[in-house]
C-alpha cells in the first residue's frame, strides 16, 4: 500500500512539474493553471469526504450487525437507527459534492472574468 502511495505522489509530483515548465505568457495560461487547481481541489475534497463517509458506513453496518447478533429481540430498532445514521453520513458527502460544484460552476467563472481569461 505504501509502494502504490508513493508511486502516485511522485506522478502527481513529475506531472505537476512538466506542468510548471511550459511557459505562461498570458494571463490565459494562468487562468488555466487556476482552474486546473480548482478541479483537482474539488476532485480531491469529493474523494476524501467519500472515502471518510464509507469507512464510516461500514463501522455503523458493523456494530449494528453486531448489536443483532448480541440481541436479536432489538433488530427492529437497531435496523432503524443505522438507517438514520446512514442517511446522514450520506448527507456529508453530498454536502461535499455540492461544494465542489459550487466551487467549479459558481465562484470559478467569476474570478476567470476578473482576471480577463
Amino acid at each position: 500500500m505504501k509502494r502504490v502511495l508513493s508511486l502516485a505522489v511522485l506522478f502527481l509530483l513529475t506531472g505537476v512539474a512538466m506542468a510548471f515548465a511550459a511557459e505562461a505568457s498570458t494571463q490565459a495560461a494562468v487562468g488555466n493553471g487556476f482552474l486546473g487547481l480548482v478541479v483537482l481541489g474539488a476532485c480531491l475534497g469529493v474523494g476524501v469526504a467519500a472515502s471518510g463517509c464509507g469507512v464510516g458506513m461500514g463501522h455503523c453496518v458493523r456494530g449494528a450487525c453486531e448489536g443483532i447478533a448480541r440481541n436479536p429481540e432489538l433488530s427492529g430498532k437497531l435496523t432503524v437507527t443505522m438507517i438514520l445514521g446512514l442517511a446522514f453520513i450520506e448527507a456529508l458527502t453530498l454536502y461535499a459534492l455540492v461544494l465542489s460544484f459550487y466551487l467549479v460552476f459558481a465562484k470559478l467563472p467569476s474570478y476567470m472574468a476578473l482576471i480577463g481569461a
